[in-house]
């Protein structure tokens, strides 16, 4: 048990250097300024507002660096969860969410316990790759909305409604929107041949950005969209719990633990260097007591592009 559940942090900290330290802050203000544009996206696109977002990077964030099992993994929203995130908030509200992630905290805490982490191994490819282009799909019908730069108020949750609101309200296309939304895509897959140092996305936005405010260009902004962003930790909140409510809840907080296992321990693969007995456990006190509970932030996990951010910078 003790093995099972020594987090990576302490290990880390025996012959902890003053070189490794400063390689470390260099490359967290780099994965920083990618986590946090990214995290206030995904929010958007789970159909909460962009403070969830900032709340679940930082406060997530730390605590799953701090319990986790890899030296290299980064916490954070996570764009497997956003069709789960959005379905949850459509279906049950925000205190639904917050009510599924304890639940599925407190299943994940007991998957850490057990070892289930080590199951990974026996999942097989295809299915990983059915599941990771499955999500990808998703996103991307998901994202058409801001991309094309429709005007729809509220977008249905189910896949093949969703495209039927775009053909219905593609009259309302935006120019501007799409050639900057494109101009950003086609920037970021093309910068790594000028630098790999520096983050695409963050040239991008530094960029767009600019060209946006000096033109004055007709394309909705976070601004103005969803007003001011507060500027400190909301309020703690605890959620009403009754048990009508949560008899409603377990399917979506047992598909939330279950994913959030599957991909935490895939990006594990990914970076290599990671206890797979710990993540289970680490990420389940995460969802049970942190940032979800307290701070009305929304679900999270570790990520490849934070990671692939991270190791760009060694």
């Amino acid at each position: 048990m003790k093995q099972l559940l020594y987090p990576k942090l302490f290990s880390t900290l025996k012959g902890y250097h003053r070189e490794n330290f400063f390689s470390d802050l260099t490359a967290g203000i780099i994965v920083g300024i990618v986590a946090l544009p990214l995290a206030i996206a995904f929010a958007i696109a789970s159909g909460v507002s962009p403070d969830k977002g900032l709340v679940t990077a930082v406060i997530a964030g730390f605590l799953i660096s701090l319990l986790g099992g890899s030296r290299v993994q980064i916490g954070g929203p996570t764009g497997a969860f956003v069709v789960i995130v959005y379905g949850i908030v459509q279906q049950h509200g925000i205190e639904g969410l917050i009510l599924s992630t304890i639940l599925a905290g407190i299943l994940l805490i007991v998957m850490g316990l057990a070892g289930l982490g080590n199951v990974i191994k026996f999942i097989p490819h295809p299915v990983i790759v059915g599941f990771t282009s499955g999500i990808a799909v998703i996103i991307f019908s998901s994202q058409i909305k801001d991309f094309l730069g429709l005007q729809i108020t509220t977008l249905p949750a189910e896949f093949w409604e969703k495209w039927a609101a775009y053909s219905d309200r593609m009259n309302t296309f935006n120019l501007y929107s799409f050639l900057i939304a494109l101009g950003t895509l086609l920037l970021i897959g093309l910068w790594p041949k000028v630098s790999r140092k520096i983050p695409g996305s963050m040239i991008a936005i530094i960029i767009f950005s600019a060209l946006v405010q000096i033109f004055h260009l007709p394309v909705e902004t976070i601004g103005s969209r969803f007003g001011d962003l507060p500027h400190a930790l909301p309020a703690i909140h605890i959620p009403d719990i009754h048990l009508s409510t949560l008899s409603h809840l377990i399917k979506p907080a047992f598909t939330i633990a279950v994913l959030g296992a599957i991909e935490s321990l895939l990006s594990a693969v990914v970076a290599g260097r990671h206890d797979r007995g710990t993540a289970p456990f680490q990420y389940g006190v995460d969802r049970a007591g942190n940032s979800q509970y307290f701070f009305g932030s929304f679900r999270r996990d570790s990520g490849n592009r934070r990671y692939c951010t991270y190791c760009d910078q060694y």
